[in-house]
Order: C-alpha cells, then sequence, then structure tokens
C-alpha cells in the first residue's frame, strides 16, 4: 500500500485571499471563543480561560490556541517571574476583532439555537453600534497595550455593556414570566 509522502509545513498562507488570510488565524472551533472571552470576559489568565470556558475547552487545547494566537501576532504574553501566572494581551489586531464578533453574533442569533441570555446580549452589542464598538476598542487599548482612553463622561463601555446586558436579561425574563 502506498502512501502519501509528508509535505513540509506550509511558511506562509494557502492563498493570498483575505479571508483565507483570517481564516488561518482564527478558522478553527476554539480560537475565537477564547478570543472572546478575553475581550467580552476580560479573562488573561490560563485558569481564567479555561475555568471561564462555557464549551469546556480542554487545558491542551487552550495552551494550544494561546500560544498559536501569540505566534499570530493576536497576543502578547508575559515573562513571569517564578511562580507567578502568565498575564495574555490583545494586540491591535485581536482589539480590532470587536466590530467582526457583533457581526458573528448577530448571524448567531438569526441562524443558529441560542438561549435567551446570550441573544440578549450580542442583540445588543450589535444595537449598540460603531460608536460604541470604537469607544470598547479604546477600553480595550487601556487595559491591554497601557494606551490611555480619551476623557469621557460616560462610565467605561464594559460598564455600560454590562450594564445594558443586566437590564436586557431583566426585561425577557419578565416577558417569560409574563407568558406563562
Amino acid at each position: 500500500m502506498k502512501t502519501k509522502p509528508q509535505t513540509a509545513a506550509r511558511s506562509g498562507p494557502r492563498s493570498e485571499c483575505p479571508i483565507n488570510a483570517a481564516v488561518e488565524v482564527f478558522g478553527d472551533r476554539w480560537t475565537l471563543l477564547v478570543l472572546r472571552d478575553m475581550i467580552f470576559g476580560d479573562r488573561r489568565h490560563f485558569r481564567q480561560l479555561q475555568a471561564g470556558s462555557e464549551e469546556g475547552i480542554a487545558s491542551n487545547i487552550l495552551a494550544d490556541r494561546l500560544a498559536k494566537l501569540v505566534e499570530a501576532g493576536m497576543l502578547t504574553r508575559d515573562a513571569p517571574g517564578r511562580g507567578r501566572r502568565a498575564t495574555y494581551s490583545l494586540t491591535e489586531p485581536a482589539i480590532h476583532l470587536v466590530p467582526t464578533l457583533a457581526h458573528l453574533g448577530a448571524w448567531g442569533v438569526r441562524h443558529r439555537p441560542t438561549t435567551p441570555d446570550r441573544r440578549a446580549g450580542a442583540e445588543w452589542l450589535l444595537a449598540a453600534g460603531p460608536r460604541f464598538w470604537d469607544d470598547f476598542m479604546a477600553e480595550l487599548r487601556e487595559r491591554h497595550l497601557g494606551i490611555p482612553r480619551p476623557e469621557s463622561a460616560e462610565p467605561p463601555p464594559s460598564q455600560r455593556m454590562a450594564a445594558a446586558y443586566a437590564h436586557a436579561l431583566a426585561e425577557k425574563q419578565a416577558a417569560d414570566q409574563g407568558d406563562a
């Protein structure tokens, strides 16, 4: 029985197509979820990411995805001292995924089964729109890159998002109780 010879690993993308280039960075089943949890859940340490994964990511898969995201320039990893845990930070390209994740969540709401609480969060994020996304990305830059966020009289975007999510969830729960 003949087998195909092993080919050397590619050093570049399979093609110069922009969609292919993006898929090669985060086109597997876990990578966008790791980024989601870092962006929207403010999880920056391995144990936080693993314990907070509602999808139940295995430790070996999480370690692999974090290493790949660092290698791809989507995350940085500090060099902690002995006995200290590593902290991962988003890079500018990862921060720029906020609008993409908002649209991806909206697609999921329209075309896939979702829970009412997750649906409320995705719907609110899409409705918040580009101005909010820009403010949220500025907050992420401050938190992850040390770039001060512009002065604003409004609360930080993460607080506004958490409050809006809690409000939307409470409204959905009240509507569900009213239907019962």
